[in-house]
Formats: C-alpha cells, sequence, structure tokens
C-alpha cells in the first residue's frame, strides 16, 4: 500500500489545525446539565472586601416571608396548558392562570401578608411564580433553580410576602419563562389601590398585541375627573405610551412615586419590558391611551375619544420632577461594579451564532457581584451589543445618577426594569439591604435565555438549587 502523498498529508494537519480549536471552542460552550448558581463564574467584588466564595452559610430557603402570621390575602393559582380566548380575536394555545390570561389581578393594601398558593395542573416543564418589582425576601422570589424547584405537574408551593412598598407590580413564571410568559403565565399585582385605578397590562401573544388580555379599541368607565392609569409592559421590548385628549402627570415608575411630577402634552412616555408607569389623567372627557401603535388602544369615558399618532418628542425621567434626598451618598460606595454588554461569534451550549457577552465573557462564565449586607453599590451598565436591553434586577430598585455622562437632576429615577439602548451607558446605586442570591437579566426573555444573566451574590448567602438537575429547573 501506497502511503499517502504529502499534498494529503498537509490537508489532513490543516484539517486538524482548523478542527480542533473549534472542538475545543464546542466542548467549552457547553452548559452543564446540573450547575448551582454557587459554581457559575467567577466573583467579582467591585473593590470590596474579599471572601470566600463557598457553599456554606445561610441557605436562601431560609430567607422567606413571615411563617406565623395570618394572611391578609389569600389566593389560590392554578396554572394550566390549555387553549383560551382573547375577546376581539379568537382563541390560541398557551398557558392560563385560573383559566385566564393575564391571570387573576391580586390586589393588596400596604403592609398587608400576601398568601399566594400555586398550584400546577398540567403544565409538563414545571412552573414557578416571579413578583416583578416587588422587593420580596428571596425564598418568595420564584426563580427555579436558584430560590426554589421548579414545582411539577400536580405540586404546588406557596409564597409568602408583606406588601410594604406601595405601587404597581406583575407576576410571571420563571421557568422557561421566554415561552411561558409569552404564551400568557402572568397577572397584575396591585398594593394600596385608589379609587380612580384603571390597569392597562399590555401584552403581546404570537404578534397580538392585548391590553388587560382583550385586542382592539377596547373601553372602560371613567372612575371620576381624574383617573391613574396603571400601565405595565409585559412583553419583550419597549413600547411608547401616550394620551391622546388630555394633558397627564407621570405620577410613579415602576412602583415608585415621582417628586413633584408636572404637566405633559404632546409627548410619550416610553416603558421598557417589565417596566409599569403610572399616569394622573383628566377624564372628564373621553381620552384614548396608546399603546405603542396598532389596533390596540384603551379609550377611558364616554363618547368619541381622540385618536392620534406616537408623539416624536418623550419625557425625559433623566430630568423630570424636582430633586430629593436618596437616603444614601452613592459617592461612598465600597462596591463599585461594571456591567458590560457585548455580543461576539462563538459557540453557546454547542450552537454556533452572535452570543451575548458580559465583562467580555459567555454565560455560565460570567460575573457574580458579591456584595455584603448594608453595602452602598454602585454600577455602570454599558450597551455595546447592537441591541436594546430592558436590565432587571431583581430583590432590589436602582436609582439612576447618569445617563451617557449626564448626571440626573429632576426627581430620582427608582427602576427595577431600565431601558439600555445600543451605546448607551448608565450609572446606577442601590443599597444592599435584601440578602439573597439575586438574578440581574436582560427582560427580553429569549435574550436571557441566550446567555444574558448573572446573579447579584451576598456574603454569607448559598442556595441548594441548581440549574437543570432532576428538576429540570430552566429559569428563562
Amino acid at each position: 500500500m501506497r502511503p499517502p502523498s504529502r499534498r494529503v498529508v498537509i490537508a489532513i494537519v490543516a484539517t486538524v489545525v482548523v478542527l480542533a480549536p473549534l472542538g475545543f471552542l464546542w466542548q467549552r460552550s457547553l452548559v452543564p446539565n446540573d450547575l448551582s448558581p454557587m459554581a457559575m463564574g467567577y466573583a467579582d467584588y467591585g473593590g470590596g472586601p474579599v471572601s470566600a466564595h463557598t457553599h456554606h452559610g445561610t441557605d436562601v430557603s431560609q430567607l422567606t416571608g413571615p411563617a406565623d402570621r395570618k394572611p391578609d390575602v389569600a389566593v389560590e393559582l392554578v396554572a394550566r396548558k390549555e387553549r383560551f380566548e382573547i375577546p376581539g380575536r379568537g382563541s390560541m394555545d398557551g398557558y392560563t392562570v385560573n383559566h385566564t390570561s393575564p391571570g387573576p389581578r391580586i390586589v393588596a393594601k400596604q403592609g398587608d401578608l400576601v398568601q399566594v398558593t400555586l398550584r400546577n395542573e398540567n403544565v409538563a416543564q414545571g412552573i414557578t411564580l416571579h413578583w416583578h418589582g416587588v422587593d420580596v425576601p428571596n425564598a418568595e422570589d420564584g426563580v427555579a433553580g436558584v430560590t426554589q424547584d421548579a414545582v411539577p405537574p400536580g405540586k404546588s408551593y406557596v409564597y409568602r410576602f408583606v406588601a410594604k412598598d406601595a405601587g404597581t407590580y406583575w407576576y410571571h413564571s420563571h421557568q422557561v419563562s421566554h415561552e411561558q410568559v409569552q404564551k400568557g403565565l402572568y397577572g397584575v399585582l396591585i398594593v394600596r389601590p385608589t379609587t380612580t385605578d384603571v390597569v392597562a397590562a399590555v401584552h403581546t401573544y404570537d404578534k397580538v398585541r392585548t391590553v388587560n388580555g382583550e385586542y382592539g379599541e377596547r373601553r372602560v368607565k371613567a372612575p371620576g375627573p381624574m383617573t391613574r392609569v396603571r400601565l405595565i409592559n409585559t412583553d419583550n421590548g419597549p413600547m411608547a405610551i401616550w394620551v391622546d385628549g388630555a394633558p397627564y402627570t407621570v405620577v410613579a415608575v415602576d412602583g415608585t412615586d415621582v417628586n413633584a411630577p408636572t404637566e405633559v402634552s404632546g409627548k410619550a412616555v416610553l416603558v421598557t419590558a417589565g417596566g409599569r408607569v403610572d399616569l394622573e389623567v383628566p377624564t372628564t372627557k373621553a381620552v384614548r391611551i396608546g399603546l405603542g401603535g396598532g389596533p390596540t388602544t384603551l379609550v377611558i369615558g364616554d363618547g368619541d375619544a381622540p385618536a392620534g399618532t406616537e408623539p416624536r418628542d418623550r419625557v425625559d425621567l433623566l430630568t423630570y420632577g424636582a430633586p430629593e434626598p436618596l437616603g444614601f451618598d452613592p459617592a461612598k460606595a465600597p462596591r463599585v461594579f461594571r456591567y458590560d454588554i457585548g455580543r461576539r461569534i462563538g459557540f453557546f451550549d454547542g450552537k454556533p451564532g452572535l452570543w451575548w457577552t458580559i465583562n467580555g465573557h459567555q454565560y455560565p462564565d460570567v460575573p457574580m457581584f458579591v456584595v455584603s449586607e448594608g453595602d452602598i453599590v454602585r454600577m455602570t451598565i454599558k450597551n455595546s451589543s447592537g441591541q436594546v436591553h430592558p436590565m432587571h434586577l431583581h430583590g432590589h430598585h436602582v436609582v439612576v445618577l447618569s445617563r451617557d455622562g449626564v448626571a440626573a437632576t429632576g426627581s430620582p429615577w427608582w427602576t427595577d426594569s431600565l431601558n439600555v439602548e445600543d451605546k448607551e451607558t448608565y450609572e446606577v446605586a442601590f443599597v444592599a439591604d435584601n440578602p439573597g442570591i439575586w438574578m440581574d437579566h436582560c427582560h427580553n426573555l429569549p435574550h436571557a435565555a441566550q446567555g444574558l444573566v448573572t446573579h447579584l451574590m451576598y456574603t454569607g448567602v448559598t442556595t441548594n438549587h441548581h440549574l437543570g438537575g432532576d428538576p429540570n429547573n430552566q429559569p428563562e
């Protein structure tokens, strides 16, 4: 048998030289099927004291709501995979809570103990509930693989938390969330409602935009001469909202009141994915709330309402309202982090493509931001990825200090869902006052499922839950 020619040998060597690195990168990109959040990535201490990144400490299961107090609000929610009706559009296959989507509206007074029993009737992937924007104790946060295991079919889970902060919030699944939320597993939570409330929860089911689960022009009676419109964006991208037929004021953002709000006319407000904005609107005459454009709008009041188009100008929350004390000094922060969002060609869990990076690293080898209780924290979020990202930190509200180097001068802009456009940079600050292991991720949920997620981790706190494993925990 003749030995291979020199040309063949060179071709074989060249093939090995090319494929071997690709094989290495492919293998390295595989996400373990049983991964502890405690073993993810690398610890980033933000210039603060270094501590052991350890599996020993207070388990998140101990960071619960009150265990021995009678609930003021008790709700049972049953999740199902089934066909349901979208008024004005028809039926679709998806997920319901108590046979509806959105699920039942939960209403509580400030200081109430809320108890929610979640039962999974037939959702094969498992379910959880996350209380978006509510700074609950860590064990009640509802993140599969971090604070609990996904609830399998036929099983239930009880959440207990005190509704300490008045505001507009919502709840949604945090198990396979990019699918379950979009297909209907969500609902509204209002703490300290008023007699003049109108809720407008916007959600898109398979390219069909709805308000409160209904398609097209929807009408409600005006509750009085002045209406508080609670707008909730449950979708994956930002949405402009505006009022046709009256001026308005922005009275709250993400559950926090705006200080000294002023009247707005001829401008829209941007509500990012997961975000909420409360407007106060005169409703002595019919008004129309524009919800990002398209046929779905909300008319408040009787009679004809003007039908305008999205205003070109927008309310800038960096300058809107009047300053007031924050209650802490961001300049004294012992922890200073950066959260640089990028994108690069490579493999993610064995799949080739363009994938998100955090500080130059791909999930799960991303920074874990380590803090201690009581720390003042500053974080710079920079987006150079080519797409907008609605960034959501669980368990905390942050205050915006600056955007693109321009300092905030209006009412303190407290937020839990921050819209970061491509080529934008925000500096935010907060006090680490809620111990636990908290997700810090993009709330465009497909982006999170593609790896744009990390954690804020408190020293001395650990979790025994794992991503994947037998419960098949898949938070995104």
